[in-house]
């Protein structure tokens, strides 16, 4: 199966899974994180020589890459000296002697998805997705068993949804079925009716 388009609640959203998604050629639409922010508020940033400018005109220079919580970040900070007689130091530190920026390096991939979810489209998509996609998953687990599974190892638990989807896709096909019915249903009564009429004035007229 190919496609070109993915759909998915926050929960999917890292800068990880953005980056590999372009680089397979797919267009993402994952709102991001509520967590996540594109830098600090007054601070610009020098993409060419990678450090940030603080509302002084002070630099935040560039210190290393590093992993925290399963997140890959750029860390930036400035020098003591810097900070030390700055008037909104307080408003801008707090209790630290140095202001410190830690950011995803996957900045550029969350702007291009961002973009896209905050778009036209990107708006009609996340109405798609919330209509069409999470109620199934909400009727799954609020009435089909998998709130929780309980078998042991994956091919079981794969039993277990492959047995709540049927029972879901089941219970709509009835659905479906009955609503066939009543429409087939009303339709034979109105076919009945017209009938009737008919043949009430070919009577009329065989009469006259």
């Amino acid at each position: 199966m190919l496609w070109t388009t993915l759909l998915a609640d926050a929960g999917y959203s890292s800068g990880e899974n953005y980056a590999f998604l372009e680089k397979e050629n797919i267009i993402s639409y994952i709102p991001p994180h509520g967590t996540y922010k594109g830098g600090p508020e007054g601070f610009t940033f020098c993409k060419e020589e990678n450090y940030w400018i603080c509302p002084m005109g002070k630099k935040v220079t560039f210190r290393k890459t590093k992993m925290v919580t399963n997140s890959l970040q750029n860390h930036y900070l400035t020098k003591r000296s810097d900070c030390k007689n700055c008037p909104i130091k307080k408003k801008c530190l707090g209790k630290s002697h140095e202001k410190r920026i830690a950011i995803t390096v996957y900045v550029e991939q969350y702007k291009r998805n961002n973009k896209r979810v905050q778009s036209k489209f990107g708006r009609y998509m996340k109405g798609k997705r919330q209509s069409t996609v999470e109620p199934v998953f909400g009727t799954l687990t609020q009435f089909m068993g998998l709130r929780k599974i309980n078998t042991i190892g994956i091919a079981q638990a794969n039993k277990v949804m492959h047995m709540s989807a049927t029972a879901y896709n089941l219970k709509k096909l009835m659905k479906f079925m009955n609503k066939t019915a009543e429409t087939m249903t009303n339709q034979a009564i109105v076919l009945f009716h017209s009938l009737k009429k008919c043949i009430g004035l070919i009577r009329v007229n065989l009469s006259t």
